[in-house]
């Protein structure tokens, strides 16, 4: 065994012992070490860049690392194998990914207007705010010598009478706590109670006097980013919010490389532990921490994910899902509880799970598009949620016909030489003279923050900058030459958005033609993805009437932009809607809302899903749609070059 010894920019160390033989990024997993690999390790993606400065490693050269790079220590995790006792330094660009990542601002006076707006609009629509939870108090007779009836028949016969029902049900919790309860209040009590026709369920019992807040949990469990709510039940005040990086994001950027890496040897439950026990269950225990609550308050759960997210999230094998023909395990289930997956709200909350509709349209979708309200009206809507996969979802209050596409990693960083999530140092906006091509940037995080890479936002606006001044042409090949453009060897032109010295980093930050390109493909993915939904119920782009931009990402692009470069449709700006975490806000509506659940079941049943795969036709859009704007400069007359 051999001792590793990570070092952080911070000072800290984290100490790990590995095998001879054994790949570092796994090591660094093992041992929690935050490392990013948005290709989980295939030497691919070139963002696991560690550097050695101590002991040996063996690694294969990879055409990430230049000879000079490779020279200086650098290397990348995932092509490194331990042979010796080493010293690695962990960047804070490799880290930052979990430790500092941009997440969305749920105090904002947009995010909390937003669902504000949902809640009000779905009350529009009829749907009333109720849900199955409440409080009652109960009294009893304290028990004599004559009579000796035990503790919970006692309180379950006084439910029955006081209630009208056949059935209460009181779990072990209740029961354990039972007889010191009844004693310290003279068997006057208050009930947290779930109610049914018939039925009843007592979640806990205290002192009659006792007047303690029952929450709920919301969460949206996307494949970056985890946000959640705990929520008093009984009025629908938000008690307290959090945002975090989904801690299974060190196993690949994407749900297909974090399936393969489940299927390993104790794989789900690794990717299971990443999401429940390093994020959603530290992220309750801050919550309830500023709220002034205890986590045994929480007796009720509502989850929004993509299909994979919900089946690792539930500890299920995802596999069956990337596999022709992409069979979930299911697509709804009422049968989980918090004590099932190790969550630390109470032991016997309900779990509800927004229904999925498709392998690759989840329940992040069915709960973005209840709160979006396009079932409710006549005008014809396009829902479009980008995230790390684009999803999307078009129709009106008669039909709905949705799809997904595989268009994320660029949007998250990935695929980008540059490219990184929204942490500090992302460059998120971008201008560019057309005289002099020098730029202006726009940098995540305090002031005076260096630029590092590109996030999301910042790739569209730079490549629609460059192509509208004609640095670069249609095909994504650059057309000018002036000091930010680079030439290598081959002729592969490149922009040079901050020289080193300029950069927060070791190196310039730079835009390929290679990156470039793969932008292209990612935007046309978008584009192809509306244009076929829309040719298979015989509709052109000019009848959508609006269209709603949910997610992360939504909130950082600039719509004209993302038509310039084609991703978007063009029709007028004044169509498009940003909603913002619309499966967040739908999660909320649910677990708030008894009839908003119902509701997002029916939604579920009644939308077409279209597997866009089986579409003969899909190829050709796409290729079409991988030109800037497009191959048919007709579909976008409103883009002009400067």
């Amino acid at each position: 065994m051999f001792k590793v010894t990570f070092r952080f920019e911070s000072g800290e160390t984290v100490e790990a012992f590995a095998a001879s033989g054994e790949n570092l990024l796994e090591v660094a997993r093992k041992t929690n070490v935050a490392i990013d690999a948005p290709c989980s390790g295939n030497v691919v993606c070139g963002k696991c860049r560690v550097k050695l400065i101590g002991g040996e490693l063996v690694t294969k050269k990879s055409s990430h690392i230049t000879e000079d790079e490779f020279d200086q220590g650098w290397r990348l995790a995932c092509a490194s194998t331990v042979e010796a006792d080493c010293e690695i330094l962990v960047p804070d660009i490799a880290s930052a990914y979990k430790s500092r990542m941009k997440v969305a601002d749920l105090s904002s006076k947009d995010e909390v207007r937003i669902f504000e707006n949902a809640k009000q609009e779905i009350g529009d629509a009829g749907i009333i705010f109720k849900n199955s939870l409440d409080r009652i108090s109960v009294k009893m007779d304290v028990p004599t010598l004559d009579d000796t009836m035990p503790d919970n028949e006692r309180l379950m016969r006084a439910i029955k009478k006081q209630e009208g029902v056949n059935i209460v049900h009181l779990p072990y919790t209740v029961l354990k706590k039972l007889p010191d309860v009844l004693r310290e209040s003279n068997f006057s009590v208050t009930c947290v109670i779930s109610r049914a026709k018939s039925h009843i369920f007592v979640y806990d019992i205290f002192p009659e006097a006792d007047e303690s807040a029952i929450c709920g949990l919301a969460v949206d469990i996307g494949t970056t980013t985890v946000s959640a709510l705990i929520i008093n039940m009984e009025n629908g005040d938000i008690l307290a919010k959090a945002s975090a990086g989904n801690g299974q994001i060190r196993y690949g950027a994407d749900v297909i490389n974090r399936i393969i890496e489940s299927q390993k040897p104790g794989g789900i439950s690794k990717l299971q532990e990443a999401v429940v026990q390093e994020t959603i269950n530290p992220m309750i225990a801050q919550m309830c921490k500023s709220a002034g609550i205890r986590t045994k308050q929480i007796y009720r759960m509502c989850v929004a994910g993509n299909s994979t997210m919900n089946h690792l999230f539930a500890g299920i094998n995802a596999d069956p899902l990337r596999m022709e023909p992409y069979i979930p395990a299911f697509f709804k289930t009422n049968s989980l509880y918090a004590q099932d997956l190790g969550l630390i709200t109470h032991p016997d909350a309900h779990i509800i799970i927004a229904p999925n509709i498709g392998s690759y349209v989840g329940g992040d979708i069915t709960a973005g598009t209840l709160v979006s309200m396009i079932w409710n009206r006549p005008e014809f809507s396009l829902f479009i949620d980008l995230g790390t996969n684009g999803e999307l979802v078009f129709g009106n209050s008669d039909f709905m016909m949705s799809c997904a596409c595989s268009a994320g990693p660029a949007f998250e960083g990935g695929d980008i030489s540059c490219g990184m999530r929204a942490t500090d140092g992302a460059i998120e906006a971008c201008t560019i003279d057309k005289e002099t091509m020098e730029p202006s940037l726009t940098i995540v995080g305090d002031p005076g923050t260096k630029p590092v890479g590109l996030c999301g936002s910042g790739i569209i606006d730079v490549i629609c900058e460059l192509f509208l001044n004609g640095i670069i042409n249609p095909k994504g090949k650059f057309v000018r030459e002036g000091k930010r453009i680079r030439r290598d060897q081959y002729g592969m032109g490149s922009y040079v958005l901050a020289f080193e010295e300029e950069a927060g980093s070791v190196k310039d930050v730079e835009i390929t033609e290679v990156d470039i390109d793969n932008f292209i493909r990612a935007k046309g993915a978008i584009f192809s993805a509306i244009r076929t939904m829309l040719d298979a119920l015989e509709f052109d782009i000019s009848m959508i009437d609006d269209v709603y931009v949910a997610g992360g990402i939504g909130s950082g692009i600039n719509m004209k932009n993302a038509v310039n470069i084609g991703m978007f449709p063009d029709i007028p700006l004044e169509k498009f809607h940003y909603i913002g975490n619309s499966s967040l806000a739908g999660a909320y509506t649910m677990l708030l809302s008894t009839e908003a659940e119902r509701k997002t079941y029916e939604l579920s049943q009644n939308m077409t899903y279209m597997e866009l795969s089986a579409v003969p036709t899909y190829m050709d859009e796409f290729v079409a749609c991988c030109f800037l704007p497009h191959t048919d400069a007709g579909l976008f007359p409103s883009v002009e070059l400067r």
